[in-house]
């Protein structure tokens, strides 16, 4: 088993890809803001995942795989939140004036999204001026449609790859 070093932590977080759902525990330098650690310069090439469990979608029913320690492609993520109930402070300024919150519906590979995006002016024209490999979406309610006696997941923030997923309004 891993033993983190004085300067790691571990928190647990939610990895969405185009089949599975990732649920386990996040190792980071301890200064590090999780929730929007993707966005960082120095992004290693894999999550590095502590106790984690792996539901993979794409069959009759979800496949659930579980390990002590999990390694996933950086590239192969589409989402990320932190598990609820935790949260850290939000990646925007509330008193800024110019950006609106937009209504907006998600396909984040086998499941539904409902949330809010922040926009300057049109949806359309925000993420096309947009080069982030990430966008920020607030307030989300997250569901398979294919698994319904699958809880709803309520999260304040998560990160989404925007051009691997579907935006509808």
């Amino acid at each position: 088993m891993y033993t983190l070093t004085d300067e790691e932590k571990m928190t647990t977080v939610m990895v969405y890809s185009r089949n599975k759902l990732i649920h386990g525990n996040l190792v980071t330098k301890k200064n590090v803001r999780v929730n929007i650690w993707l966005r960082m310069q120095d992004l290693p090439n894999y999550l590095h995942l502590l106790k984690t469990e792996v539901l993979i979608f794409g069959g009759a029913a979800p496949q659930s795989l579980a390990y002590e320690e999990y390694f996933f492609p950086v590239e192969r993520v589409i989402g990320f939140h932190l598990a609820p109930p935790a949260s850290e402070p939000l990646d925007y300024d509330t008193s800024e004036l110019n950006r609106s919150m937009v209504d907006v519906n998600i396909i984040l590979g086998m499941f539904a999204l409902k949330g809010k995006v922040r926009a300057s002016t049109d949806f359309g024209s925000t993420l096309e001026i947009s080069h982030s490999n990430w966008l920020s979406v607030y307030d989300a309610q997250i569901s398979n449609p294919l698994t319904p006696q699958m809880p709803t997941i309520l999260t304040p923030m998560l990160l989404v790859n925007p051009k691997q997923v579907g935006f509808g309004f």
